[in-house]
């Protein structure tokens, strides 16, 4: 059993790397939050307790003194506590491109970087400094955590979009940095690591979301020629959800009878249909990435997501008479019941064709 610590636990990566933990039984998963840092007992009971820790509490964005302060004290506490308990766990600092800049904040993030790795040193204990370019993904908080953010939900709500300086990003998904993370804590990796992402102009970044956006409005599923495309794809889909679903589709009927368009993809996929008995729920699964699409073509059925380690739960009741479709958010666990009195035919489509050696579907009740 891994014993996995996380600072920050409840912040945008730190959510993110729950969640891909989540689903992992050999790990035991411990938090941090700012009430353990108030207590030195509770700190000092927080590091006795795990062999590795994420450390992705800090400030990113104050005045000058307090970005020093909320990232160097942290760092000192954590590793005052590991004294303190005589314990030496592999400590990950997650660290920012920036940190080699002239900025308060890049200051802020190489010191707190530097005390960490020379107490590591001092004491034979792992230390891993992550250094992470520019993160977007599922949930993050708008006009704070990323331009990619502020972007999708303006998008998604209608409003317009301003740029104030057109420069390069480097974007890398939340999602495939946690499971970075997980690999440096099973096959350690020290020192210095730094994350690629993709480079891409802010400017392009916004046009994509509204490309995105614009073919997805018209029932489209865009090209995913990449994982960051799908990435991409999956964030903005994020700030749709829930009011945007069910999505009702047309009805085109004459003598022969009645049609409508299921799934109008330019990716490609995978698409079957299923039966389900009166009073049965399928699913309860989980994506990390997977696009999937439940679409009732005949009988009564309610649909529920809720939000991975939430219980932020939203129903969604659908009918095989006016067919409507529901797409999942990544890291939602979701199912679908049978609420009629006859059996319930739906269509399941996901992006992908499932490989059973890696089938991204995770179980979780909902």
């Amino acid at each position: 059993m891994l014993r996995i610590g996380i600072t920050g636990a409840n912040g945008f990566l730190g959510w993110h790397l729950r969640a891909q933990l989540h689903s992992r039984k050999d790990i035991q998963v411990t938090t941090a939050d700012r009430a353990t840092f108030a207590d030195p007992e509770k700190l000092r009971a927080f590091v006795s307790g795990v062999d590795a820790i994420a450390h992705i509490a800090g400030v990113n964005r104050a005045p000058e003194a307090e970005l020093m302060d909320g990232n160097m004290r942290p760092a000192k506490q954590l590793t005052a506590a590991c004294d303190a308990a005589g314990v030496q766990p592999h400590i990950l600092y997650t660290n920012s491109t920036q940190h080699k800049g002239a900025t308060p904040y890049a200051v802020a993030k190489r010191a707190a970087a530097e005390h960490l790795g020379t107490w590591a040193g001092t004491h034979g204990a792992r230390f891993t400094n992550l250094v992470l370019p520019h993160l977007f993904g599922e949930c993050g908080k708008p006009f704070y955590n990323s331009a990619v953010a502020t972007f999708c939900h303006q998008t998604a709500n209608g409003e317009p979009s301003k740029i104030i300086v057109d420069s390069e990003l480097e974007l890398v998904h939340a999602q495939r940095v946690a499971a970075r993370i997980l690999a440096a804590f099973e096959t350690p990796v020290t020192g210095e690591l730094r994350v690629e992402g993709t480079r891409i102009m802010v400017s392009e970044v916004l046009a994509r979301i509204r490309r995105i956006a614009q073919q997805y409005a018209e029932l489209i599923i865009p090209p995913l020629a990449s994982t960051f495309d799908l990435d991409l794809f999956n964030a903005y889909r994020s700030y749709l959800y829930p009011k945007h679903y069910p999505v009702q589709l047309a009805l085109r009927a004459d003598n022969r009878g009645e049609l409508f368009e299921a799934v109008k993809s330019l990716h490609g996929g995978q698409c079957f249909l299923s039966t389900t008995r009166p009073g049965v729920t399928r699913g309860n699964h989980y994506h990390h990435h997977k696009l999937e699409r439940f679409l009732v073509v005949g009988g009564e059925a309610t649909i529920r997501v809720r939000k991975l380690l939430t219980g932020e739960t939203v129903e969604f009741p659908v009918t095989g008479r006016k067919p409507a479709y529901v797409d999942m958010p990544a890291l939602h666990t979701h199912n679908i019941t049978n609420t009629g009195s006859g059996d319930l035919l739906t269509l399941f489509w996901s992006h992908e064709i499932f490989d059973p050696a890696a089938p991204d579907t995770f179980p979780e009740v909902v």
